[in-house]
């Protein structure tokens, strides 16, 4: 496999992702990093990948202690690992922030379906629930709900594709100017 192909099979494989439940990609860990330095990792629903810019949308709740991170500092990391392809996807690059109201978290709110969007209605992610949210979500949630729906938009400066095979591994660094343009790409050593 030439590095182009790495390049080229990696994005197809996520672009695919949102909509097949069956991916490994489908959920990945977003790794930020905390006001006291320490990484966190989550998992997350990949929601939408554009492959030629090199961008993947999250969503998430506005109160949750992951949007306040990438607020205070957007660099960020995105690790994935598909155990039939055993294919592990690493990429690091920067989140803009898309609060409530605007046009693409409009946008994204549409789409999601109603149970989805009852997630997004409760008290703040973290906090201590109360007896109503316990027990069930209203129809009437979807418009409290979107005050605290936000997307995140990643956007990928690098690349770290690993696969594990046999009888050897193979890795791959691949780089990314801002408008998504393969600018370098290089084996390895796993």
């Amino acid at each position: 496999m030439r590095l182009e192909e790495v390049d080229s099979s990696a994005w197809l494989t996520l672009e695919g992702a949102p909509t097949d439940p069956q991916s490994g990609f489908r959920f990945i860990n977003l790794c930020s990093v905390d006001w006291n330095g320490r990484p966190q990792a989550r998992v997350v629903v990949l929601r939408r990948v554009d492959r030629l810019a090199r961008l993947l949308e999250i969503h998430t709740d506005t109160r949750s202690q992951k949007w306040v991170e990438l607020s205070n500092n957007p660099i960020a990391t995105i690790l994935g690992f598909c155990a039939s392809a055993r294919v592990q996807l690493r990429l690091s690059g920067i989140v803009r922030l898309h609060p409530p109201g605007n046009d693409l978290a409009n946008y994204a709110w549409h789409k999601l379906a109603s149970w989805t969007r009852s997630t997004y209605a409760g008290g703040p992610p973290g906090g201590e629930p109360n007896r109503d949210e316990m027990n069930s979500f209203t129809s009437g949630a979807d418009a409290d709900g979107k005050a605290f729906f936000g997307v995140l938009l990643f956007q990928a400066d690098s690349l770290d594709w690993f696969e594990l095979g046999k009888p050897s591994n193979r890795r791959a660094m691949l780089d990314y100017d801002s408008a998504g343009v393969l600018t370098a790409s290089r084996w390895v050593n796993p």
